[in-house]
């Protein structure tokens, strides 16, 4: 999904916001936060179905990422992606974290489907049962709208793992959702 793509898809002016990555480059504090309030419900759009309950977590520490590491950011107007690679890298070391430590995850604290909350349970239910992997993939390809080399390319992995990571989640959803 193109940057654009994305921006108007969350209601964002592509250019207001090339505008707060570079004040925000140049070491402008209010460019700064604004830059963070506009992208936090994104991060944690794409934490919260990966990380599970340490979904909030993974989207501060991603928000964290974003606020030290602006500088490096060559291109203001690949933003949205670069700030989608470290949520969704974060979220995923958040629920590795979760699943070494043996722990089963709770419910999501947000739902994704509000207009039917027993659907969105349901599926909340059956994503804290895959692998973190496999929540990744899902998420990044059906609710963040990503096509496969795009979400390779989020996950610094090749296409075939991909393909092969949402072959398997996919297989496991259905069979969790049976």
């Amino acid at each position: 999904m193109a940057e654009t793509d994305v921006a108007r898809t969350v209601g964002w002016d592509m250019e207001e916001l090339t505008r707060l990555v570079e004040g925000a480059q140049r070491g402008d504090a209010l460019a700064m936060d604004e830059l963070l309030g506009v992208v936090a419900p994104y991060v944690g759009r794409i934490c919260g179905p990966v990380a599970l309950q340490d979904g909030a977590d993974a989207a501060q520490e991603a928000l964290i990422a974003v606020f030290r590491n602006i500088h490096q950011l060559k291109t203001p107007a690949a933003f949205l992606g670069w700030v989608r690679a470290i949520a969704a890298r974060e979220a995923l070391k958040y629920a590795k974290q979760r699943q070494r430590q043996g722990s089963l995850p709770s419910d999501w604290d947000e739902k994704p489907v509000p207009e039917d909350l027993q659907l969105a349970s349901d599926i909340a239910d059956v994503m804290c049962r895959l692998a973190p992997e496999h929540r990744v993939v899902l998420t990044l390809r059906h609710i963040d709208g990503l096509n496969e080399q795009e979400v390779a390319g989020v996950l610094a992995v090749p296409v075939g793992t991909v393909r092969s990571r949402l072959f398997r989640a996919r297989r496991s959803f259905r069979s969790a959702w049976e």
